[in-house]
């Protein structure tokens, strides 16, 4: 036999495998058997809790809710290609819509809208939000119809705070469209509210625009006066480093081109015209250096092209002569002698070429000399203005850079000015606030379904605390988790009869259960059913003396010897439960007497002999810690096959572990919705601290539909009933 752990909820039901391992009862079935067990608490503080609602409800104060729907775009329509000073949003942005929202409930819309509406001079406004008007030093001016300053300040105060209180802003998922909700008694003032918060929305956010713009122009306004300033004072000192230097540079001649000085610009044409000189000095050298050869000059000279085609003339007549005549014929020598003279007058007019030629390279070679003195000069000349040209530079590189920024910031200065002149908005109504017709508050259903709710957890907290502070054992389940033994049976409660008048009718309920008890005894020893056990409970009138009765009468009926021993001699029950004399019994044989025979009774109809508890001793503790009481027992065992006691009850007394430390088990009767599990712990560790072997326990008085265990005892008990008014 196992003990099962104390913290699990385990079920005996009745089989031999269930002293081995107890099943677990699942979770919400034990949930289920709370709210059944305190059903009636429940649905009584659910009800109290929905009349409540109902109650508070039908004296709210109706109020009303107008709504206007405005759509808040990323960007404004873009009326021209220029920037204003806002930045831009992009569709990343997912900032921008969080503060567009923290921007509507802000106080200081609040404070416009009050302003705009004039709300802190409206009783009416503050009668709708019941507001006492005759609050001395608030409301209450020193005229009819004056107000201080300070009165209307705290006016406005009050104003803001009661509309900010009852706006609401609700965005639309999945679009930019935002919903403005305002509440208040009356449906009229709800409108104008509603409508007068989207407009100086509206308007606050232009105002930051034109203000952000405002602040923009001035910052540049200012800026521009110290950069036309800086840039006045670097053009002046280009100027007269200019004048002091004596640099003079001139526009370039392309767009774009940087201005350049009078010296670079003489340099490079006379780079240019000393390249020139030079190749026509090599060209003149050429020439001259060619010698007496035909040269270019004299080929290309007319004249003496002229002389040689005469001469080859009167050489071709001179050699047909000479194929005729001797060279001393007179036409002969008349032709060689104009072939002479046509010689020379080459030769003189090829002379003067040459003459020509020399005098061009000379000129040439003079003016390539003059050429590179002057370029020479101006090399000079331009390192030195290079040198004097740095300051110059650095002075114009000043003034250039000024110029840009004044140019750059005159353009932004236009630009903002028109932007902020257009006053584009990226916000607009939608869908103004229409005048609420029906009330938005208080609404009956989700105020009682609100009261269900509140009703539901209420019961459900106080349930949970009864639950820990009822420590009673309630269905069979808790028998194993409170006192570590199993469950050998669940006895059902009886309505009405004596236990020994129920008990006979063996197809009873009770009889049933008993019987299933004995059936599980023959697990908990190895040879069966103990030969001698005793019955004990917590506390008196818990049972225990009935299951004593019904153990012996069920062995009875299977044919074993069994006795009955009354063993609470401080309050016996025995020999009224069975109706037999109590002159003689177990006092007297723990007195000294031996004489067994005349201490037993039998007990006619039953089969079962039984020992009554016999005179009350003065100390019954006493005669039970002596030996008599084992030889009691053994001296009832050589003639009986089971010795049945029925122990006194553990707590306060200590007879029970007594007598359960010399018989071989001891069963435990428990009463549902009796003793606290602390208390059944305690009276079990006395036991178990005697040495007593506990073999189980029973569960008494069990009514199965008050604890709704969902075990199905009332078919199980009761089917012989049934079949008995159906054969009927």
């Amino acid at each position: 036999m196992r003990r099962t752990d104390g913290d699990r909820a385990d079920i005996w039901d009745g089989s031999p495998s269930s002293l081995e391992e107890p099943r677990q009862i699942p979770l919400l079935l034990q949930y289920w058997r709370v709210v059944l067990r305190w059903k009636w608490l429940i649905v009584a503080i659910i009800t109290v809790a929905l009349v409540a609602g109902l109650i508070v409800t039908l004296f709210m104060t109706r109020q009303y809710t107008a709504v206007v729907s405005i759509e808040i775009s990323r960007q404004a329509d873009k009326i021209v290609n220029v920037q204003g000073v806002k930045p831009e949003v992009s569709s990343v942005d997912t900032e921008f819509y969080q503060t567009q929202y923290s921007l509507l409930r802000a106080r200081s819309l609040a404070e416009r809208v009050s302003a705009d509406l004039k709300l802190a001079e409206s009783a009416e406004f503050f009668e709708a939000f019941g507001v006492d008007m005759s609050e001395g030093g608030l409301f209450a001016g020193p005229r009819p119809g004056r107000l201080t300053a300070q009165q209307r300040e705290k006016r406005n105060k009050v104003a803001a705070d009661l509309l900010q209180g009852n706006i609401s802003i609700s965005p639309v998922r999945g679009s930019s469209l935002v919903e403005v909700r305002f509440t208040s008694p009356n449906p009229a003032l709800s409108q104008r509210v509603a409508n007068a918060w989207a407009n100086a929305f509206i308007a606050a956010n232009l105002d930051r625009k034109f203000d952000a713009s405002s602040y923009a122009r001035k910052f540049l306004e200012s800026r521009l006066a110290q950069l036309r300033q800086r840039l006045e004072e670097s053009e002046r000192k280009v100027v007269e480093y200019a004048a002091d230097q004596k640099i003079v540079n001139i526009p370039g001649n392309q767009e774009g081109a940087g201005e350049r000085s009078l010296v670079a610009d003489d340099l490079a044409r006379l780079n240019g015209e000393l390249a020139e000189a030079i190749a026509d000095r090599v060209k003149a050298e050429s020439r001259v250096s060619s010698g007496g050869g035909a040269t270019v000059e004299s080929l290309s000279n007319n004249a003496i092209t002229a002389l040689r085609t005469k001469r080859a003339e009167v050489a071709s007549e001179y050699a047909n002569l000479l194929t005729k005549f001797e060279p001393g014929y007179p036409a002969a020598a008349a032709l060689a002698s104009q072939l002479k003279e046509l010689d020379r007058a080459i030769g003189q007019e090829e002379g003067r070429v040459r003459q020509g030629t020399s005098k061009t390279y000379s000129d040439a070679r003079a003016r390539e000399i003059d050429l590179r003195q002057r370029v020479d000069t101006l090399v000079s000349s331009a390192l030195d203005l290079r040198r004097r040209s740095i300051q110059y530079n650095m002075h114009q590189r000043d003034a250039d850079t000024n110029r840009q920024l004044y140019d750059a910031l005159l353009q932004r200065y236009k630009e903002i000015g028109v932007a902020g002149g257009i006053g584009t908005n990226n916000i607009m109504v939608v869908d103004p606030a229409q005048l609420p017709l029906q009330p938005s508050s208080p609404r009956l259903f989700l105020n009682l379904l609100i009261a269900l709710v509140l009703g539901a957890g209420l019961s459900a907290v106080s349930v949970l605390a009864l639950e820990q502070i009822d420590e009673a054992i309630k269905d069979p389940s808790e028998v194993v988790r409170a006192m570590g033994v199993p469950n050998l049976g669940t006895i059902p409660a009886v309505a009405e009869g004596e236990p020994r008048a129920i008990l006979l009718d063996r197809k009873s309920p009770m009889a049933e259960a008993y019987l299933s008890v004995q059936t599980n005894l023959r697990f908990s020893t190895d040879h069966g059913i103990p030969r001698s056990l005793a019955v004990t409970s917590t506390r008196a009138s818990e049972g225990k003396s009935t299951t004593a009765y019904a153990l012996a009468q069920t062995l009875a009926r299977i044919g074993r010897s069994v006795i009955l021993v009354d063993g609470d001699m401080r309050s016996p029950s025995v020999h009224v439960l069975l109706d037999i004399p109590n002159a003689r019994g177990t006092s007297n044989f723990l007195a000294g007497e031996d004489d067994v025979a005349t201490m037993v009774v039998w007990v006619p109809g039953l089969g079962i002999n039984a020992m009554p508890a016999g005179p009350q001793p003065p100390n019954a503790a006493e005669l039970l810690n002596s030996s008599r009481l084992q030889l009691l027992i053994d001296r009832l065992l050589e003639t009986h096959d089971h010795v049945i006691i029925d122990s006194p009850p553990v707590l306060g007394l200590a007879d029970a572990p007594l007598i359960g430390s010399q018989v071989e088990g001891v069963i435990y009767a428990v009463e549902a919705n009796g003793a606290r599990s602390s208390i059944i712990r305690a009276a079990t560790a006395r036991l178990r601290s005697a040495n007593v072997n506990l073999l189980g326990a029973v569960l008494t008085k069990f009514d199965a539909k008050k604890a709704h265990f969902g075990y199905g005892y009332e078919y199980g008990y009761g089917y012989g009933e049934k079949d008995a008014v159906n054969a009927a």
